[in-house]
């Protein structure tokens, strides 16, 4: 099979075969010597693929983009931040891309579309992670503010997940209907894949369609931040 033509990108197995390598021997030494695979097997298919979703994106919001560049774009570095974690091996094993509000270019805490490829491990996820405390608060009102708007988003089938405080946070009033939806600390989906249906040629198709299923609850969190949709 041809890889990667710029009308239909496709990820291969090869991709999953070093990100399993990569753990196994992760280290400077290990990557150095097999960079090239890294580059052929896992960020060329990946800023094509990045390429390739900017104009379904567009489709679904124009106020959300693709950026294909290397440094500084759509792609997440491989590089792991071991500042502070005790695992200070220096490569990530996954691969992620993450495509951000216009206005949030380089904020990685705002709300967004993201694939996660890792074997055994691949998802699609819409939403917002670990927000600013600010950030936070505007989702909670927002969702106090426009109660039946957030339950209907809900009950069309969107599952809003992420870690939670024990209690309703302080300013809230716990008895309120989406009381429990008040304790979240993150607002996302989680749709899991194969990694053959990764590697699949229509997969471009089925990511878009994914992000669109999620699109309603990336706008109701653009409209909470200010932000246009």
């Amino acid at each position: 099979m041809e890889r990667n033509k710029p009308s239909q990108p496709c990820f291969h197995e090869s991709l999953f075969q070093f990100l399993h390598e990569l753990s196994v021997h992760n280290d400077r030494e290990w990557f150095h010597a097999h960079k090239t695979r890294f580059e052929s097997d896992v960020k060329e298919p990946m800023l094509a693929f990045i390429m390739a979703f900017s104009e379904p994106l567009q489709r679904i919001n124009k106020h959300y983009f693709a950026d294909p560049r290397p440094v500084g774009g759509s792609m997440f570095r491989i590089f792991r931040d071991a500042r502070f974690s005790k695992d200070k091996s220096p490569y990530k094993t996954n691969v992620g891309a993450q495509f951000r509000h216009r206005e949030c270019t380089r904020d990685v805490h705002s709300p967004g579309f993201y694939l996660h490829l890792e074997p055994g491990q691949c998802f699609v996820s819409t939403g917002l992670w670990h927000p600013d405390p600010e950030s936070l608060r505007k989702v909670r009102e927002r969702i106090v503010a426009h109660g039946k708007a957030w339950r209907a988003l809900q009950n069309s089938g969107i599952e809003v997940l992420g870690d939670a405080l024990k209690r309703v946070p302080q300013g809230f009033e716990p008895g309120q209907p989406c009381a429990e939806d008040l304790k979240l600390k993150d607002f996302y989906t989680h749709m899991p894949l194969t990694d053959r249906e990764v590697c699949a040629p229509d997969f471009l198709e089925q990511f878009t369609e994914a992000c669109r299923r999620g699109a309603p609850l990336a706008a109701f969190l653009t409209k909470a931040l200010e932000l246009p949709w």
